[in-house]
């Protein structure tokens, strides 16, 4: 208000008459015309500038509670309100998704397979439990069928492929890659829903010739296997909602991106501590 008054009478009045106005001193004036903002609004601007930073590195998906924690990483002291108030100023906030309607309905079990994860969706080693999913993604060029495998001790993603068909093969493909990246040495549980690729004569060949177990999601029942579930929600709201792919070769390098430069490596999970799922498995090794 001060700065506004000066500016819209400083041909009109001497410095001395404006003072006098203000009812301030003129060493005090001057003082502010060198210094206008204070060490704390100065400090403001500083690490609103890292804020907005931290938040287009996650490709504007994070949140404050992240990005105070990005901050804590760069040496930072500040608190999670503090960043929060910033956050809100910049117009900095995280990417939310749709909620689900809650329902009542269990869903029925597979005749063929029993669900022996029963949503014991926390483990305490890698290789031991994994889960698999299949989603689509809207190309100009068509439908293209996204099969993953995550690991739920870390939540990373160790196999993925992405076809034009939704057959068996997209979902092998995917714990192909599974087990020639992680080579596990004991059985591994693997859980899926009760789709039609995975009660193929395929996969079970495949799971039974690989040391793996196979685990089933009641019909219908979506939580059952909600850490794939809960992925795709995430791949969906903070990358290909916000994209328009061309061809299926255009969704395929932007879900490597995603998978392979950001998600495994970088996004940080509050399941994990604030750790990315490749820095949770490597601290667990050492």
């Amino acid at each position: 208000m001060r700065y506004a008054f000066v500016a819209e009478h400083r041909q009109q009045f001497s410095v001395r008459t404006m003072c006098r106005c203000l009812r301030i001193h003129p060493s005090g004036f001057y003082a502010w015309l060198k210094s206008p903002l204070s060490k704390r609004a100065q400090e403001d601007i500083r690490q609103t500038q890292l804020i907005e930073d931290a938040w287009k590195q996650s490709g504007k998906v994070y949140g404050y509670r992240k990005l105070h924690d990005d901050l804590l990483d760069q040496g930072e002291t500040s608190c999670p309100n503090r960043i929060a108030r910033l956050a809100r100023l910049a117009g900095i906030k995280a990417q939310i998704g749709y909620r689900r309607r809650p329902s009542s309905y269990r869903g029925k079990p597979s005749v063929v397979v029993d669900n022996t994860l029963a949503r014991q969706f926390d483990v305490h080693a890698p290789d031991t439990a994994w889960v698999t999913d299949i989603t689509y993604i809207k190309t100009m060029e068509g439908f293209a069928y996204l099969a993953v495998v995550i690991d739920l001790f870390s939540r990373r993603v160790i196999g993925w492929s992405l076809q034009s068909r939704q057959t068996s093969e997209v979902v092998l493909q995917a714990l192909y890659m599974a087990v020639w990246r992680r080579k596990p040495q004991n059985t591994v549980l693997v859980h899926s829903d009760q789709g039609s690729q995975f009660t193929s004569m395929d996969w079970a060949s495949f799971l039974r010739h690989h040391n793996l177990v196979h685990s089933m999601s009641r019909r219908g029942n979506c939580h059952d296997n909600a850490v794939a579930e809960s992925f795709f929600n995430l791949l969906k709201r903070e990358r290909i909602r916000r994209r328009t792919y061309r061809t299926r070769d255009e969704a395929r390098q932007d879900v490597f991106d995603y998978i392979e430069m950001f998600y495994n490596p970088t996004r940080k999970h509050v399941r994990n501590g604030m750790l990315s799922p490749v820095e949770f498995e490597r601290r667990h090794q050492i």
